[in-house]
């Protein structure tokens, strides 16, 4: 298929004044090449590739490329993850260290080498006595400078990739019961092996091409160390058109590395973006959101230890929580209160705030988060894009020791609970948003937690969704046998789902009470709009509450003069009119209509007016047309006293 022809869009041509420069940038970096394929003696090229002593050096090339390989990996790779993840005093001086042979002259390097592990150097003495070793001048000193200089490749690549890794997907694992060391085989490892693969081939690219410090710390002696590259400086003087030649070989392998890294591993820009996988939906006509009861063996209830919470934090978020097993929690306040800071404390993840945790007779405060038997849903559901949906969920019950077979057939039966479980063999990126949140949901309750933690899990699903997914997870806390804690804004989730909820604010807690006494009596702004209720901060006086943002409130219940207090107003208890009511409402300001918005079966608007803060009502369509209700229209507004509940901060 013809491909569209580029349009240039106004601004796309280049300035001259960089485009002059940066064509001779080109030129100057283009002629050395072009010159080495001018002068190459085509009808002698394979005859001199095919020398004995060519050959021997590219052997040999190979052998001590391949082993300076090998030690980057093997020390490379721990240490791009320590520079990558722990901080540690003096890390900006070993980047520094780690830098250095990148910038530092090629002799330079050997004779460094040669002063540290030379017959008079530093360690070359004690190397020669105690183990009959002597680098300089042998095969393994070749090695030893080419992963001198080749090893900075590796680990700055790797260093790259890990710190483009989200924590999150490695926090999950863990939370999971993976151990650090099973992390990084299993989760770190594979999501970095693009970074990887590219520092491999760089580090391996340039261990074959090293020149000055082999010749410098390991000699010129052919069989033994003379490399290629040596081979082309001797070349050169006796033979300059067998020294073109091999340079080509070198040349030609050093582009067929940088060809198959462009774009593909090395992330050039405008060569390589993020194109996300296809998300498709969920298909129609087969009623996915229908989820289908679970396979006999899943139905069958197995004796369940029961853990019971006790918690004291401390921190950013201050606490303590206290909760019998099958216990549910809402955690709500607005953000920034120390909801997420108070999840992470539970799971051992943060500095802000530390846990003193017990889960039903076992302190697992000392316990490393692997180890505490507390299963994460962040946000995003972090699934391994590595894995397929079934392999995800089954991942908590194979760090436990379950065998595969039986882990795969308890994780597709948490899927098909979930509605997904025809998606099992999809990746991550293959699934829409509110599926890869039913799975994160089926992986957690998979991995048999003993207190659950759930950030927002269901914030991506549709509404209809939503409520299927709801009715499941309601039905799976009743009989599980931990506590549960779930972050949401949603007031629908909070009520439904919750045996408690935990009011937030600023890493202290307002309220901890049931749904019901939170509903009727919010005793903080923002859960009180959360509901969908007005609330008002203020001061009691002898007949009501003076306003914190100007006015006065009538109310038939007054507090003690001096209470600082919060009137909270459903907004189908605010009356609308188009004139001044004369009627009952003591309460009565004039104000403008800023915003209509649809609440199903009923209008919300929102007035502002000069003598009382902003205010929401709750009136039909029927009433707005009679009233002539438009954006900007005047109106009155009524309250009447006994309407308004005020409640003591």
């Amino acid at each position: 298929m013809k491909r569209p022809a580029l349009r240039r869009t106004p601004g796309a041509r280049a300035p001259l004044l960089l485009t002059v420069p940066a064509l001779l940038a080109v030129a100057f970096l283009m002629l050395p090449l072009v010159g080495i394929l001018a002068r190459t003696s085509w009808g002698e090229l394979g005859t001199h590739l095919t020398a004995e002593p060519t050959t021997q050096a590219l052997r040999l090339s190979l052998l001590v490329s391949l082993w300076a390989l090998g030690l980057s990996l093997l020390f490379g790779v721990p240490l791009a993850w320590l520079l990558a993840r722990v901080p540690f005093p003096g890390k900006a001086f070993v980047r520094s260290l780690v830098l250095l042979p990148m910038v530092l002259p090629p002799t330079v390097g050997g004779v460094a080498l040669l002063l540290a592990f030379g017959r008079r150097g530093l360690l070359g003495p004690w190397l020669e006595d105690t183990f009959g070793i002597t680098l300089p001048f042998h095969t393994s000193g070749a090695v030893l400078a080419a992963t001198f200089v080749a090893m900075p490749f590796l680990v700055i690549s790797l260093e790259g990739a890990l710190g483009g890794l989200r924590p999150r997907y490695e926090e999950t694992a863990a939370s999971l019961g993976a151990s650090p060391v099973r992390v990084f085989l299993t989760v770190t490892l594979p999501m970095v092996a693009p970074g990887l693969i590219a520092g491999a081939a760089l580090t391996w690219a340039r261990a074959l091409g090293e020149f000055g410090a082999t010749i410098t710390f390991a000699g010129n002696l052919p069989g033994t160390t003379q490399t290629l590259p040596l081979q082309v400086y001797l070349l050169l003087q006796e033979s300059p058109e067998a020294a073109t030649s091999v340079s080509l070989l070198l040349l030609a392998i050093a582009m067929i590395v940088l060809i198959a890294l462009r774009g593909r591993w090395t992330g050039t820009p405008g060569d390589h973006r993020d194109r996300p996988a296809p998300r498709p939906e969920e298909p129609t006509g087969t009623a996915p959101d229908v989820l289908p009861e679970p396979p006999a063996y899943v139905r069958e209830k197995a004796p369940q230890e029961r853990w019971p919470l006790h918690a004291d934090v401390t921190g950013f978020t201050r606490l303590a929580l206290t909760a019998d097993p099958g216990t549910t929690i809402a955690v709500v306040g607005p953000n920034g209160a120390g909801k997420t800071t108070l999840l992470r404390a539970l799971l051992g993840l943060t500095p802000r705030a530390h846990a003193r945790l017990r889960l039903g007779d076992t302190d697992v405060t000392a316990l490393p988060p692997h180890r505490r038997g507390v299963a994460w849903v962040p946000q995003d559901g972090a699934l391994f894009p590595h894995l397929s949906a079934l392999s995800n969920t089954a991942y908590g019950l194979r760090t436990q020791g379950v065998p595969r077979a039986e882990a795969r057939r308890e994780a597709q039966s948490w899927l098909d609970r979930l509605g997904v479980g025809h998606l099992a063999h999809r990746k991550p990126g293959q699934l829409s948003g509110g599926q890869a949140q039913r799975v994160a949901l089926a992986r957690a309750l998979a991995a048999r937690p003993r207190l659950l933690l759930l950030d927002e899990p269901l914030a991506a699903l549709d509404q209809t969704t939503r409520a299927h997914v709801r009715h499941t997870l309601r039905r799976h806390l009743a009989e599980f046998g931990g506590v549960c804690l779930i972050v949401t804004h949603d007031p629908v989730e909070a009520v439904s789902l919750a045996d408690r909820v935990l009011v937030l604010d600023d890493g202290r807690v307002l309220q901890d009470e049931p749904p019901a006494e939170v509903t009727r009596h919010p005793r903080s702004p923002w859960v009180a709009r959360m509901l969908g209720r007005n609330a008002w901060p203020g001061t009691a006086t002898a007949d009501g509450l003076q306003l914190a943002g100007g006015g006065r409130l009538v109310v038939a219940e007054p507090l003690a003069p001096g209470t600082e207090a919060l009137a909270v107003i459903a907004p189908e208890a605010v009356s609308v009119h188009r004139e001044k009511p004369t009627g009952s409402p003591r309460n009565i300001w004039p104000g403008t209509v800023r915003e209509i918005t649809s609440g199903g079966s009923r209008l919300r608007l929102l007035i502002t007016s000069d003598r009382a803060p902003d205010l929401v009502a709750e009136i039909t369509p029927q009433a707005a047309a009679e009233l002539h209700i438009a954006d900007g229209a005047e109106v009155w507004t009524g309250v009447k006293a006994t309407e308004v509940t005020v409640v003591p901060l």
